[in-house]
């Protein structure tokens, strides 16, 4: 999950990583640490906490170096110590650095091999291992030490050297972990992502797991790590520009992400719904294979997995296909049951989630056919599956995901169209309804948006409150789930989310006078049950809070305060219905003093187990 950045050209490195660094930094924020080339060694500077404990410990430019890595870190081998920051040292520690995202796996047996050498280790890191293999391998050759130190490492990792022999030279690797090239004019970039350089550049390269690239200021080149073979990567053109990750004037990156959701939306639909035709190449399939599809598994995590729950209702609701949610990190060891009429879909927002990852693999294995629904192009699991579908989002920076949710369902409801289009189990005139009402939800989410609601007083009145309860029914618990979990992710609340049906069967007993129940009650067919169930929680003092359809008079006779949405069709509801319950947890965080962009102990992409 750590953020890498790697400079070389004619300019000053420390500006350009520190700048690097600020843009990774929501991929970990434990630490933080550059290593610069200068004419008598390496330097390093390494600091505990945010960046902006390493910018006061960098102190002004005044370096000449023109070579540097960068690293910020989100720990998981060794506690948050300025020992266990990258850069990571060998024994001569003028001589050669590393940064390293991800895990290796066997550092025990690496370390102990290299201790009974004589090795003396600085960390408690697996990372530093990788240091010292290097320190061993090296015999003038970099990419040869990087080659031979690769083929011992086990685990899933990006790594990238610097070497005091090698000035204006930096090689790395990736395995099962993201690396970008970035190619500029007498100067390039190695990152853990793109938007490390996007100010300076956006001609990029992709290498592939097992990728070695030695990058000078003249160019890039790539081998592969298990043969030395030359490889070619072609170099794309990425149509983001610097000011995706910058705030535009919001106060937060999370709040300026809220409200690009409408965008988000409509540029994922795209021109995939062109004059009442839907086009969906990115399937993969034909017809005739997704008409004979017997059943469909969405593997995901975190919100990633609440929009899978969401396609489910969809999908079985309009294709007639049985769709099976499922917590990737669950999956990957049940020995799940899947044959080539299953299709498997995997949902990662960044594409580097592990567990995802690792779940598209198991799924091929086993003879399934395979789709990704990721944001990243070039992201790993785009290596690990027959096609990817992508959402058009933009970068989003933002730990606790917002507008990629709403993509992500946008583009499951795009395919539960597809496939009722295909197996013929949807009315053509109903199909058509639906194509424009999905073509018109973006401008319904302006709507939401722009108008004023009472978000902010209901904000004020609970903020302070020790627990939440989150209810919905049918398309709105997915709603609910992800509702809750934007709450606790921001704002550490306790919160518990619960189909409205199943309450009686536990919940109910959390309830107290004047616990805060936030509930989805929506337009749907199960609109008198979730009343229902409102009626229970207010009979044991319970304060609710209702996200309703605009019209409805009725819920106020039933709940403390309401935030209405546009009307729509039922399941289009969910990327309504959200909107207020993202606001609503971003305003109790923020009254409660919360940094929302970078909340505790999490990371933006998950890329361990």
């Amino acid at each position: 999950m750590c953020g890498i950045i790697g400079y070389v050209g004619n300019r000053a490195s420390k500006p350009l990583l520190m700048h690097g660094l600020q843009r990774l930094e929501y991929r970990g924020y434990d630490s933080a640490g550059i290593a610069l080339l200068e004419e008598d060694g390496l330097e390093y500077v390494r600091a505990v906490g945010n960046l902006e404990f390493l910018k006061e410990a960098a102190g002004p430019n005044g370096s000449v170096s023109t070579t540097g890595l960068g690293h910020t870190r989100w720990a998981t081998h060794g506690g948050v110590t300025e020992a266990n920051a990258h850069p990571l040292t060998a024994c001569d520690e003028r001589k050669l650095a590393i940064v390293l995202n991800g895990i290796v796996e066997n550092y025990r047996e690496l370390r102990n091999e290299l201790l009974a050498a004589g090795h003396a280790f600085g960390s408690e890191t697996d990372a530093e291992v990788v240091a010292h293999l290097l320190e061993d391998a090296y015999d003038g050759d970099l990419v040869a030490a990087v080659r031979a130190v690769f083929a011992r490492l086990e685990g899933h990792f990006t790594f990238v050297v610097i070497h005091r022999d090698h000035p204006n030279h930096l090689v790395g690797v990736r395995h099962q972990t993201p690396m970008v090239v970035g190619l500029g004019n007498n100067e390039n970039f190695l990152a853990s992502n793109l938007a490390a350089f996007l100010s300076e550049t956006r001609r990029v390269q992709f290498p592939d797991d097992g990728d070695i690239a030695s990058v000078t200021p003249e160019g890039v080149n790539f081998v592969r790590a298990a043969t030395g073979e030359p490889v070619h990567h072609d170099v794309i053109e990425v149509d983001w520009d610097d000011d995706a990750a910058e705030r535009s004037g919001y106060e937060t990156f999370m709040l300026k992400e809220i409200f690009e959701q409408p965008e988000g939306v409509a540029e994922t639909i795209g021109d995939r719904v062109r004059h009442g035709n839907l086009v969906l190449e990115g399937l993969g399939m034909t017809e005739d294979e997704l008409r004979e599809l017997r059943r469909i598994v969405v593997v995901a995590c975190g919100t990633s997995y609440h929009a899978g729950v969401v396609g489910r209702y969809a999908i079985e609701e309009w294709a007639r296909v049985p769709v099976e949610p499922d917590v990737a990190s669950e999956w990957i060891y049940r020995n799940p049951v899947v044959d080539p009429g299953t299709l498997v879909i995997g949902i990662s927002q960044s594409g580097e989630s592990r567990d995802t990852i690792q779940a598209m693999k198991l799924a091929r294995e086993k003879g399934a056919r395979t789709v990704a629904i990721t944001n990243m192009m070039g992201s790993q699991i785009t290596r690990e599956v027959d096609s990817v579908l992508f959402t058009r989002t933009g970068l989003e920076v933002g730990v606790a995901a917002s507008k990629t949710f709403t993509a992500q369902i946008a583009l499951l409801f795009l395919v539960g169209l597809k496939l009722a289009q295909c197996r013929g189990t949807m009315p053509k005139e109903e199909q058509e309804f639906i194509m424009d009402e999905l073509y018109d939800l973006p401008a319904k989410m302006h709507r939401f948006l722009d108008d004023d609601h009472p978000i902010e007083d209901i904000a004020q009145r609970y903020f302070n409150e020790p627990f939440f309860l989150y209810l919905g029914r049918h398309i709105g618990l997915p709603v609910a789930l992800e509702g809750a979990l934007k709450l606790k992710e921001i704002s550490y609340i306790p919160t518990e989310a619960y189909s409205a049906g199943e309450m009686k069967h536990g919940p109910i007993a959390l309830l107290e006078e004047g616990t805060p129940v936030v509930v989805v009650a929506t337009a749907t067919h199960v609109y008198d049950k979730i009343v229902s169930n409102i009626q229970e929680t207010r009979a044991r003092g319970a304060h609710v809070i209702a996200i309703a359809t605009d019209g409805n008079e009725d819920i106020q006779h039933h709940a403390d305060e309401v935030i209405y949405v546009p009307p729509s069709p039922a399941f289009l509801q969910a990327a309504l219905a959200i909107l207020p319950l993202q606001l609503l947890a971003y305003r109790i965080a923020r009254l409660r003093g919360l940094n929302v962009d970078q909340p505790r102990n999490l990371a933006k992409t998950v890329t361990v187990e």
